[in-house]
């Protein structure tokens, strides 16, 4: 009897790779795909969600961002050593398709695809390419894009599939939404692990000085670091909103639902679940992070005007009330805001996805 058709997928060790990863490889499962994952040690931390059918091959590689000069000359031979290691398991046990997610851990698998000549394709998270898969972009079949529009795609045929997202998220997809009014309201502050300081700083001020009218309708949920919620807590008390301060919700996607508004960082991963709820946001982008990633994560909602978009040195008191009044005082451009929002997602991600394998895996052009 043959064996089911196998794809294997490589993802890097960070939870914005692994994630989409794990809601690909869920979908092939179910469709009668064999799945392995190919990662490093780091990323094999995040694996724990993936089906246990997913078989996890941990291999060596290495990336010249971290570690001392000794590490970085180490890097070509540990990625080389991996690729060896990857042509070798393929020869053993040849894949349909090979599946990039990012992140140097991804290189031995697409580079053994490469070798090899299997179908490969790779898919980016966010609104700039990263290194790894700027590199393979010309050199892979397929390139799905989780964000839109893309940079540093220039010659390349990208896919815009949108970024698979959680199944609590999917579940509130195109839920309805109740515009600003005179009645309770809700707004949702979330800024994600690195940099939230700033949302902790500027938006607490910013609600406090808002007309009374506006802020006696308002509860806020408000995510901050564990050092920054007493401070948090007390300039809600101060200025006299109700406010829930905790470093982590488990419950995002129905408190997005619910809200009038949510303001927050422009993570590839908060993007989409914005846009796939359809919220209108105000978007604060990290500016460390990588490429500027974020401030191209956030035109994906600024370029239909469904987000208000602050680079952080322009994020203070007096332009977020400014912005804040403009948006909970005019409910009919709120609920424009949130029909945008939802025009740009994509909630049906994981299916275009799977569309893209299953093409490769015919050697249809997708």
């Amino acid at each position: 009897m043959a064996k089911p058709p196998l794809v294997l997928i490589a993802a890097g060790g960070t939870g914005g790779h692994m994630f989409p990863a794990q809601a690909l490889a869920e979908a092939l499962l179910a469709r009668g795909w064999r799945v392995k994952l190919s990662t490093d040690a780091r990323g094999a931390r995040y694996a724990g969600g993936f089906p246990q059918a997913v078989r996890v091959d941990t291999v060596s590689a290495a990336t010249f961002a971290r570690g001392g000069l000794a590490a970085k000359v180490l890097v070509p031979l540990r990625l080389g050593l991996g690729i060896l290691r990857a042509v070798a398991g393929m020869v053993l046990d040849r894949p349909r398709v090979v599946v990039g997610f990012g992140g140097y851990p991804s290189v031995p698998a697409l580079a053994a695809a490469v070798v090899l000549r299997v179908p490969r394709m790779i898919h980016e998270q966010n609104g700039v390419l990263g290194q790894v898969n700027a590199f393979f972009a010309k050199r892979v079949t397929a390139l799905a894009c989780g964000t839109w529009p893309i940079q540093g795609a220039d010659g390349v045929d990208a896919v815009f599939t949108g970024n698979p997202v959680r199944a609590a998220v999917r579940e509130r997809a195109g839920a309805g939404y109740i515009a600003p009014g005179d009645y309770p309201m809700d707004l949702l502050v979330i800024g994600g692990s690195q940099g939230a300081r700033i949302l902790s700083d500027v938006v607490p001020g910013a609600i406090a000085a808002l007309p009374e009218g506006v802020k006696r309708n308002l509860t806020v949920a408000h995510q901050a670091r564990e050092e920054d919620i007493a401070r948090v807590i007390a300039a809600y008390e101060v200025g006299g909103v109700r406010a829930e301060v905790a470093p982590f919700f488990s419950d995002i996607p129905r408190r997005l639902s619910e809200c009038q508004l949510v303001i927050s960082r422009a993570g590839a991963s908060s993007v989409a679940d914005i846009s796939v709820i359809g919220r209108p946001s105000v978007l604060v982008p990290y500016a460390a992070a990588t490429g500027n990633h974020q401030a191209a994560n956030a035109k994906m909602l600024s370029r239909v005007d469904a987000a208000v978009v602050f680079p952080e040195s322009q994020f203070n008191v007096a332009a977020l009330t400014e912005s804040l009044i403009s948006i909970l005082s005019n409910p009919k451009a709120a609920d424009a805001m949130a029909r945008a929002a939802l025009s740009a997602g994509r909630a049906d991600a994981t299916e275009h996805l799977v569309a893209l394998v299953e093409a490769l895996a015919r050697k249809e052009k997708p």
